[in-house]
């Protein structure tokens, strides 16, 4: 990192000469004449106003942003190019003010011409400047887009009193001999520009990496963030546009297929043409990850996803180029849905979440590509308490692991014996199709504490109107209104219940019976 010193008259010349720039990853223009007002008293009273960061490199980006309401023009040659990574506002503020060469880009907003008050007092809190449109009062204000050009300026200070002209000889000198202090990043490294854009905003804007790698692999043929949208409207008619809408998710599962680690930091260690060329590859690895998450494990939607980061090495698996699908006997079926299984129920991306998505990606990569790979080779044991001591609460990995596991099941409606809509059912994923198979009420008069009340354990597929019919009812009453027995029977095996479960209307008997169903259920699922 290199520090150095801009003056105002350098900051001029270094933009009108097309050698700083603005990257398109970088939020527009947003400041408004009264904050310019504040920098440029900043700056006359001698505080703070903070400092610039450039990013220097030798290449220039596919696409820009203009500074504020200007136009850049193109770089010199013998220039390196400093792109605006910290302090776009302050610089864009400064340019706004002073420059007199640049021409305002047509429809794009421009701020006041701004004046200092020559009648302004030396309060420290209020401002010296102000911003007016159309025509001002010369014999109070001083326009300082004046102050750099020497015959301008004394054009504009003629007829003023001597004593009011040696006050703006001072505001002049005090603008020209000003220093910025600006810190200068060299690297044609990418993702070091991406670390340190990130942590410079952590506190404001998050990093748009999307905009960042889309400037790298812009051509007239290939838009990324184009590519984003499409495949987002692509898999809303699937229940995932929320794949689309969370573009790190997305980044990473591109990253995941092209790199071999998730994060989209990696991505930037491809030239454009690399993303551009292997795009259909990811698509298809997109595709076939949701394709089999929504046919063969009921992940009706995104959110229904115990971990997102989920989908990066599913994506992996299915990535096949040209359109290509990914083939593959009941062995490796059988070790996916356990991988997946294991995933949900052993908390593998609860921590290290990287590093275990990292591991994933490797594995999930040599199951479907070299014969005999065994993805989980390990004993691992459920244990009842995962249902019968957590509670049930929409968003937890938890909760959504065990509503999958029912769905997994093809259960039937609790009461009606109804083959239960799965599909329609989670798409919509909300309380009112999930309710207590033994009633909240009639455990709150047996002096049930809630925590015990909402276990996972007490809970099945039920729509509310099925739950207002059992309402206040005890389990052995409402068991009667289940159809013949055959139906009841084949109701409750496929919510893990049977009838002695019920007809006693023993609460902590039937946790325990319960949990213990799922939990064996759950370790034929994961082993």
């Amino acid at each position: 990192m290199e520090f150095t010193q801009y003056s105002i008259r350098k900051i001029l010349e270094a933009v009108t000469n097309g050698e700083i720039r603005v990257p398109a990853f970088q939020r527009g223009f947003v400041w408004d004449v009264e904050r310019i007002a504040f920098l440029l008293d900043s700056i006359y009273k001698g505080y703070p106003f903070g400092s610039l960061l450039f990013w220097r490199t030798k290449q220039q980006m596919a696409t820009e942003r203009d500074l504020g309401s200007f136009e850049l023009p193109p770089p010199r040659d013998e220039y390196p190019l400093d792109y605006v990574l910290d302090g776009q506002q302050r610089l864009t503020s400064i340019f706004m003010v002073f420059q007199t060469e640049l021409q305002h880009v047509d429809g794009a907003g421009s701020v006041p011409t701004l004046y200092f008050d020559m009648e302004s007092d030396s309060d420290a809190q209020d401002s010296a400047f102000v911003g007016i449109d159309g025509e001002a009062d010369l014999s109070r204000y001083f326009p300082m887009n004046v102050l750099f050009e020497s015959v301008k300026y004394r054009s504009a200070t003629e007829g003023l009193a001597p004593e009011m002209i040696s006050v703006l000889d001072k505001l002049q000198e005090r603008f020209k001999e000003v220093t910025i202090p600006v810190q200068v990043l060299k690297t044609e490294d990418r993702s070091i520009v991406a670390i340190v854009f990130e942590r410079i905003n952590r506190l404001g804007l998050a990093l748009d990496t999307l905009q960042l790698l889309s400037a790298w692999t812009w051509s007239d043929e290939f838009d990324l963030i184009e590519k984003f949208r499409e495949l987002k409207e692509e898999l809303a008619d699937f229940g995932f546009a929320s794949v689309g809408d969370d573009a790190d998710l997305v980044l990473s599962c591109v990253a995941g297929i092209l790199q071999g680690e998730p994060g989209a930091e990696k991505l930037l260690e491809l030239n454009g043409s690399q993303v551009r060329e292997s795009f259909e590859l990811v698509e298809n690895g997109i595709r076939g990850a949701i394709d089999f998450l929504r046919t063969q494990l009921n992940v009706a939607t995104l959110k229904m996803l115990p971990y997102p980061a989920m989908l990066i090495p599913l994506s992996v698996f299915f990535a096949r180029p040209n359109g290509k699908e990914v083939v593959f006997g009941a062995r490796v079926y059988a070790e996916l849905k356990k991988w997946f299984w294991r995933v949900c129920f052993a908390g593998r991306y609860g921590s290290q979440t990287r590093r275990a998505v990292t591991e994933d990606i490797h594995m999930l990569g040599a199951l479907r590509d070299i014969e005999g790979v065994v993805v989980v080779n390990s004993k691992f044991e459920v244990s009842a308490d995962f249902f019968g001591n957590q509670a049930f609460r929409f968003g937890s990995v938890a909760t959504k692991s065990f509503i999958l596991l029912l769905a997994s099941r093809q259960p039937l409606s609790f009461i009606s014996g109804k083959v239960i809509d799965l599909d329609r059912v989670l798409q919509k994923y909300n309380r009112s199709e999930f309710h207590h198979i033994y009633p909240r009420a009639f455990l709150r008069d047996r002096a049930v504490g809630e925590g015990m009340i909402n276990v996972l354990a007490n809970f099945c597929f039920l729509s509310a109107a099925e739950n207002k019919r059992i309402g206040r009812k005890t389990p052995s009453e409402y068991l009667s209104e289940i159809a013949d027995d055959q139906t009841r029977d084949a109701v409750l095996a496929s919510a893990f219940c049977a009838a002695q479960d019920l007809e006693h209307d023993d609460f902590y008997a039937f946790l325990t019976e319960r949990s213990h169903r799922l939990a064996e259920y759950a370790n034929g699922l994961v082993n």
